[in-house]
Parts: C-alpha cells; structure tokens; sequence
C-alpha cells in the first residue's frame, strides 16, 4: 500500500494542515485501492504560497550559472530514478511498463534536458534604440498538472520556472500521485534550496482554486480540460494574475489524395491508441478524401483490433486501462452515444475487451459514416476512439478540420511536402505534424481558441514565466 501523507513544503516534509481529507489511490488494472492520499486545505496553500514568496527575492536574482548547475542535479537525479519513476506511472495510472518506461519516464527527462539547453542561450537582457529591455520572473508561479503525461506536464513546468527565476508551487493530479512524490524527492534530493520548489496534494476545487486566487501568486499555469482551464481563469480574474493554460483537443487529420493510405492511417490510429487515447493532440478526428475512405476504414479497423490490450505489468502488452472510473464512464457514454446518433462501428465498441472481467479496459473504437456535427466529433472524448471523416476536396477538408472549438494540434498526410506545408498554414491550430512527425521539445508548443493560451517548451516556455522592463536613458 502506498501511504502518501506528507508534502514537501520549504525544503522539508511536512504533515498536512489540520482538515486534511484522505483519497483512495485506485490500481486502474485492477479497481482495487492501491493507497491513500492526504488531500490538502486552504491552510496548506497559504503554508506554500509563503514558503515561495520568502525564497523568491533571492532565487528571482540568482545567476545564469546557479540555475544551470541547479538543473544539472535535477536531472542527475532524475536518471537515477527512472525505474522507480516508470513503475509509479504503471500502477496510478495504468500505463503498459514499456510505455511506462520508454515514454512516460522518459519525456520527462527529456523536458528537463530541453529546458536546460535553452536556459544555456536564453536572453534575459536586449538593448533596442536606447532603452535596455529586461526579462524578469513573473514571481511565485503556482503550477497544476494533469494524470495523463504526469511526469512530461510536471517538468515542462517546473523547469522552466525555476529557469526563470520563478519560485513554485506544484499542485500534482491526485489522480496521479506517486510519480510527482518521487520527482519532489528528486527536487530534494538535487540540493534545490528550500522554499524555491513546494508541493501539496488536493482536488481543484480546493487547492487549486485557492492556489489560483491567491493574492501572494503571481502566475498559474495549467494543463487540464477546457473546463478546468476556465474555472482557474475565473478564479484568477480578481487580482489579475497571469493564467497559462493547455487545454482540451478534438485534432483533425487530413489524408490528402497523394498520401500512403496504409501508412498514414495506421500512425493515426496508433497515436489515438497509445496511452489508451488519453492525449490531449491525439488525432482523433482522422478525414480522408472520399474515393479512399472505406478502404481507410478497413486499415483503421485493423489496426485497432490488432491492439494487445491488457495487464500493464506485461511488456508486451500495447495498451493499457483508462486512467480512473470517471474517465472509463464518460468514454463507454459517448461511445454509447455514437452509436445512438447513426455513427458505424467498424471496430471495437462499448464495453471490455474479451477476457477482461475487471479493470478500466476499452476496446478500441473505431466509428465510421461519421459527420462533424456528430456528438463524438466535437467533444474530446479522451479515450481510444477515433472517428473517420470523408470529405470530397481540399477546400471541405480544412473547413471540416477548422469546425472545432479547440485548436491545439492537427495532422497532415501527403507525399508533397510543400503541399502539405501550404496545408499547414491554413489550419487553426498551435502546432501541425506532417508525416508522422514527432514532438519537438525545442519548439513552442500550445493551442488556438479553447485549447487555451501561452506556449510551453524551448525559450517560449521559460519566456511564459518572465515579465518585461523597459530601462530608457
């Protein structure tokens, strides 16, 4: 059983404030309780809150070199405790140890080591005519974090942050919490002086509401649904402090005419399957040109009943549970209502995979004879569900793909590179992939409209944390 009862608050360990609830931590491959979990109280925000606000002054004035040398042990730190690392993500959230351990663990790493590089070469200081312009952290930072990619969301944050100058206060997923105790041993572990990096535990509607009205915070980043991004910014609103936030996705995937159909829908679907669809830039809103489209559903069809779905523990399994039963319900629901509105099930479906008697399993789902106005083509369903779309012209394919209220990524197959760049220019969306393309971790990455605001990773990401002084004569 794992007993997290304690946050890390100015450099120490410290039992939460009187009124703390506890939370069962749920095994999501089994349904059995896997641990409990203090759920922290206004009181333990304010304890945080001024732990970093006291170590602001003198880490917001630390040099280039300290934060670099900083980042340097975190990341040692990091390396020793990948093991650990994976199998938390495996057990809180039902994630296969391969991809547990190439992927969950790994991103993390790799975030901190992007964010180190940009530090190298960020400026913090410019001159333009006569005036000097500086780049200075925003202040106390509070930062809440999703379930899904825990530990990629945790150090795109952190790092950058401290990167800045910013002192924070991570406010993990409960949902998630034994890789974000291990990273906090991490942080302790690195030498991180006391007060620069806290952490509690609590349900949004408390610690993160507290956090994001706090008058002590001057900044909030989240990563979240739409509606939890809207609830911080509300909250926010009265001492108008900056709100960072990557939120919800309904990404298209445009197949043009020129494209590997084989090729292009069998990434599609692979993408929308791999940490059980629960990805905020999935593609799963995949359209493909109408003379190709029942032979895309057949690939598509394929390509999901092919998934090893299971045990995470097992490494050859591909996909594992979805991450907690609220998540499971709402994606059987709109599965269920998929149907209910004429969509064509041309592989999986509602309910458990066969042989599965317990667990948050599902089958992966593909629904065909889908139209854009259809319940499961607008709302994010986050889960292994991909919906296909024919369309008769280019001109109807970025109509259909721009007719979403997110706009966080999208996707373009072609074998005419500047044709799909040209493509690419006419899509609102924050980043656009062609060809399979994987993330750069280097550039800015982060959404249009209701997929929120800001950008994360590379300079961007440090930038996010930073104000701007003009200093003329």
């Amino acid at each position: 059983m794992n007993i997290v009862d304690k946050f890390y608050i100015n450099g120490k360990w410290v039992q939460p404030a009187a009124g703390a609830t506890q939370a069962d931590i749920i095994d999501p491959a089994t349904e059995a309780v896997a641990g409990t979990l203090a759920m922290g109280t206004a009181a333990d925000v304010d304890q945080a809150v001024g732990a970093a606000r006291a170590a602001f002054p003198a880490w917001s004035v630390s040099t280039r070199e300290t934060r670099i040398a900083l980042l340097e042990r975190i990341i040692a730190a990091y390396q020793a405790r990948m093991g650990d690392l994976a199998q938390a993500v495996r057990q809180e959230i039902g994630a296969p140890i391969t991809l547990a351990t190439n992927l969950q663990a790994a991103i993390g790493l790799a975030q901190l080591q992007a964010t180190l590089q940009a530090l190298r070469d960020f400026e913090f200081e410019t001159t333009r005519g006569n005036s000097c312009i500086l780049r200075e952290a925003i202040g106390v930072a509070a930062l809440i974090t999703p379930w899904n990619w825990p530990l990629n969301q945790i150090a795109a944050k952190v790092a950058p942050a401290l990167a800045a100058g910013c002192t924070v206060v991570l406010k993990p997923s409960e949902i998630a919490p034994l890789d974000a105790r291990i990273f906090a041993e991490i942080m302790d572990a690195a030498g991180t002086p006391p007060g620069i990096f806290n952490m509690i535990y609590g349900e949004g509607r408390a610690v993160g509401a507290a956090l994001s009205s706090h008058r002590d915070v001057d900044m909030v980043s989240i990563t979240g649904s739409t509606r939890a991004g809207v609830e911080v910014a509300i909250s926010a609103a009265p001492t108008v402090k900056r709100v960072a936030q990557e939120l919800g996705g309904k990404s298209p995937m445009i197949i043009l005419d020129d494209a590997d159909l084989q090729a292009a829908v069998t990434s599609g679907v692979a993408q929308c399957t791999v940490n059980t669809g629960q990805t905020c830039i999935a593609p799963t809103r995949m359209l493909v040109p109408r003379s190709r489209y029942e032979q895309a559903v057949q690939i598509a069809a394929a390509v999901a009943n092919a998934v090893k779905v299971g045990d995470p523990s097992d490494p050859e399994t591909k996909m594992g549970p979805i991450s907690n039963r609220g998540q499971y319900d709402k994606v059987q629901r709109l599965i269920g209502v998929g149907i209910e509105e004429g969509a064509r099930v041309a592989a999986g479906g509602p309910g458990r995979p066969d042989g599965l008697q317990r667990g948050f399993y599902a089958r992966p789902t593909i629904f065909a004879d889908v139209r854009n106005d259809m319940t499961i083509a607008r709302e994010e369903i986050f889960g292994p569900v991909i919906c296909l779309l024919p369309y008769d012209s280019e001109e109807e394919a970025v109509a259909i793909a721009n007719d979403t209220e997110f706009g966080l990524a999208a996707y373009i197959a072609s074998s005419d590179a500047a044709r799909a760049r040209k493509l690419a220019a006419r899509l609102r969306a924050g980043s656009v992939r062609i060809n399979g393309a994987t993330m750069d971790l280097t550039a800015p990455f982060g959404g249009y409209k209701t997929s929120g605001n800001g950008r994360e990773y590379g300079p961007e990401g440090i930038a996010e944390f930073l104000e701007t002084k003009t200093v003329t004569g």
